[in-house]
């Protein structure tokens, strides 16, 4: 079959490949080049990077519904979505010949929306997977084709979630394509009223509330690693927290600092504590609490000081 692939980032990449093992790529969609890191370097996005090694051709519009003209030169028999990062209106989903479909790291109805692994890790979800559904017009809302699942282990962050998931994805993807392709897909429709809602993270949610419990900011730590991050403020300065443990008792109020040495820094919360593993001061690199506390965390963070300061 004859496939236009429209996809963006890391994530995207194995499907890709997979894909193109097995169907003729005609054509991948992805996002324009973007500047990244402190030098603000323009870079391309990996389903680019991938296209570019297979030799398909590339399209990357700022506007998915703005000049069609090369989606539909490509004749796609089926347009595939794996985080792709724009809606698709009807206009571009009516292109393709035999369907349209997308590839979504929840088990739908649950965690519709952009940031489905992470919810499920902050949300304290103990299983998600892969749902391959076809577009329609309401966001991660149209009937599901193929479903596959798999547990979430209790230190799992969304990177590695994802790398989990990347050949979840891979099995779904193309038994889904099978069935399409030998007219034999059924899809069943999500219950509506079961759906709820994984939303993009915003900035102001990676600043660590301690008037929660230990165990929410915990799961929230490994839920945004490594991006966007966690963050407190101590004494004026930044600090991103890049993992946590839960202690499960203090008496302490929350944001208190009942610990600040070299075997660690312990913050009391609405219910436990959070010990701090790994961390990174504004400006320097990301390490180990007992480097940090040998060196700039030594006369900075004091036990008895509370959080955020």
């Amino acid at each position: 079959m004859k496939i236009v692939f429209m996809g963006t980032p890391d994530f995207a990449v194995p499907m890709l490949k997979a894909v193109a093992k097995r169907h003729n790529v005609t054509l991948v969609v992805t996002q324009p080049d973007a500047k990244k890191g402190r030098k603000q370097t323009l870079m391309p996005p990996p389903v680019k990077v991938e296209a570019n090694a297979l030799g398909i051709p590339v399209f990357q519009p700022v506007r998915i519904g703005d000049g069609l003209d090369p989606i539909v030169a490509a004749k796609p028999d089926v347009i595939v979505t794996v985080a792709y990062g724009q809606f698709l209106p009807e206009k571009v989903l009516s292109i393709a010949k035999k369907d349209a479909i997308n590839v979504h790291a929840s088990l739908l109805p649950s965690l519709r929306g952009g940031a489905p692994v992470q919810r499920a890790i902050e949300r304290g979800f103990d299983a998600t997977g892969i749902s391959i559904i076809r577009m329609v017009k309401r966001m991660d809302a149209g009937p599901v084709l193929v479903q596959k699942s798999l547990p979430i282990a209790p230190d799992d962050t969304s990177d590695t979630l994802f790398k989990k998931l990347e050949p979840l994805g891979v099995d779904a993807l193309l038994e889904a394509l099978d069935l399409i392709e030998q007219n034999q897909a059924t899809y069943t429709e999500q219950n509506h009223e079961e759906a709820t809602f994984a939303y993009a993270i915003t900035r102001e949610e990676e600043a660590l509330d301690f008037n929660s419990t230990a165990e929410t900011l915990e799961r929230k730590v490994r839920a945004f690693y490594p991006q966007p991050g966690v963050m407190t403020t101590v004494n004026g300065k930044r600090l991103k927290v890049w993992a946590a443990d839960v202690i499960k008792s203090t008496d302490a109020s929350p944001g208190a600092v009942v610990q600040a040495d070299n075997e660690g820094i312990v913050i009391a919360c609405k219910e436990g504590a959070l010990a701090l593993t790994r961390v990174q001061l504004e400006g320097k690199k990301p390490m180990d609490v007992k480097t940090f506390m040998n060196g700039a965390g030594r006369n900075l963070i004091k036990t008895g000081i509370k959080l955020p300061s």
